[in-house]
């Protein structure tokens, strides 16, 4: 059409003289300013349809092959390959919202099918849980810990314990299921929507599978807190590191929470005494960042249950080589004060001040049984990668109980001997707390001052075997 237009003009313009053949002319390029624009157009939505067509062809094909293959691909698999099937859906359906499709441009422009909508709740015997059941029947199936992060035999066992309970809370759904979800999410973060899908239940009833069984941990789990009834298998594992006597090491972890309420990097303060074994003793969750830990340490039970009703650590005294008496005691960090039954390390006034061999000695040791705190909770952040997350401010109220579940599932997992995960996979850097700077106590000082000849004796000692042993073997 624009070619005959043009080669008409081009005539009467070689015929008819200058005047008429530029009229020609310029229609002519008028028609194409207008018509050129118009067929690129046709063909730029063409080419944007055909890209869209295939997209969610491509998408549907990817959420099929989720569907069949859900059992065997890992859940970290599975959780990112959902995540990113349903960004490009609502991508696609966002960008078809935005095209315009006039009458005219019908015959071109053909819609591409609508992509995936999420998939509805399965019925129990139909969904992911159900086929996985069956499939990973044996007992140390690897997917059970791939799933729930614990073998099948620990999921069992903690299912005879908690069975009672869940049935009572939730008796539409059956208890290896309300566990299994609230697991589920608990191993891998994932969203109650994921979960859903899993268990053949809403998001709704995904969450209020969660809360039921983070209670039911925290109401029939709660003695693997052992602090108040295992306490000499607790002071003989410190006496294996060096730690006459010690019946703890009290450290804080931080988890964090964004929104307004906490201010910028805010994050729930938990306080927590550790076993030798990376076991929790007892757990205080819940305290703002904003407060500082000695604040924490007076309001907590364990405060109250050493300083104020004498409940704890009441044991009898060690001797010393030296014929010291140390009574019983647990470590704290810097950031608390120096008191008779909590020890903190030395602390250098001044940049030109140094410590000497026995307190260099001390500081080893607590530094070494420190490291048993941040462990603890790393290997618990590892294994329950929903507490590595930052939650919602809205959810505040909620976290402490998911703390302490985790927690308390951490230390039923050591029973059962299961593997420890590393704990390099859930560490997270923290700022260091500051320096306590009141007053230090002076029974505390004496004992801790008592202590430390004794580790520097010992460690004196240990030095002279070792040279001793050296000069044996080779005659010197």
């Amino acid at each position: 059409m624009f070619g005959g237009a043009g080669g008409g003009g081009g005539g009467g313009g070689g015929g008819g003289g200058g005047g008429s053949g530029n009229a020609v002319i310029n229609i002519s390029s008028g028609k194409r300013k207008t018509m050129e624009p118009q067929q690129g157009e046709y063909r730029n939505r063409n080419h944007l349809t055909q890209l869209l067509s295939t997209l969610t062809s491509t998408t549907s094909s990817a959420y099929s092959f989720l569907l069949q293959n859900d059992v065997v691909l890992l859940p970290s698999q599975t959780l990112t390959l959902e995540s990113q099937i349903s960004s490009v859906s609502v991508s696609l359906s966002t960008l078809l919202s935005l095209l315009p499709n006039p009458k005219s441009l019908q015959p071109i422009f053909v819609a591409p099918p609508p992509p995936p909508p999420p998939p509805t709740p399965q019925p129990p015997q139909q969904c992911w849980f159900q086929r996985f059941l069956s499939d990973a029947s044996a007992d140390y199936d690897s997917r059970w810990v791939d799933a729930f992060h614990m073998s099948k035999p620990s999921f069992t066992l903690l299912l005879r314990l908690l069975s009672p309970s869940l049935q009572a809370s939730m008796p539409s759904l059956p208890p290896n299921y309300t566990l299994a979800a609230a697991l589920f999410r608990l191993a891998h973060g994932a969203s109650y929507r994921s979960v859903g899908r899993r268990f053949g239940l809403d998001s709704a009833g995904a969450c209020r599978a969660f809360y039921v069984v983070c209670k039911v941990v925290n109401d029939k789990l709660g003695h693997m807190f052992e602090f108040r009834s295992d306490i000499g298998r607790i002071v003989v594992g410190f006496g294996w590191i060096s730690l006459p006597n010690c019946c703890g090491v009290l450290g804080f972890g931080k988890f964090g929470v964004d929104g307004e309420l906490l201010g910028k990097d805010g994050a729930l303060m938990v306080q927590a005494l550790v076993d030798s074994e990376g076991r929790f003793l007892d757990v205080s969750a819940g305290w703002s960042s904003k407060l500082k830990p000695d604040t924490i340490l007076h309001q907590s039970a364990l405060f109250s249950g050493v300083d104020e009703s004498r409940e704890l650590l009441n044991g009898p005294p060690f001797e010393l080589t030296d014929g010291n008496l140390i009574p019983q005691y647990i470590l704290g960090d810097s950031c608390l004060p120096l008191l008779p039954w909590l020890l903190t390390p030395y602390v250098r006034s001044s940049e030109e001040d140094s410590l000497s061999s026995s307190e260099q000695a001390f500081n080893f040791v607590h530094s070494r049984g420190m490291g048993l705190v941040s462990t603890a909770f790393c290997r618990v952040r590892a294994r329950w990668q929903l507490l590595a997350k930052r939650w919602k401010e809205e959810c505040i109220e909620f976290f402490p109980f998911v703390i302490v579940t985790g927690c308390l599932l951490h230390n039923f997992l050591i029973k059962c001997s299961e593997p420890l995960p590393d704990e390099n996979a859930g560490c997270s850097k923290e700022g260091e707390l500051p320096i306590y700077q009141g007053k230090m106590n002076e029974s505390g000082q004496m004992i801790r001052d008592a202590l430390a000849s004794h580790l520097s004796r010992a460690d004196d000692s240990v030095s002279l075997a070792a040279r001793n042993t050296v000069k044996s073997k080779y005659n010197v």
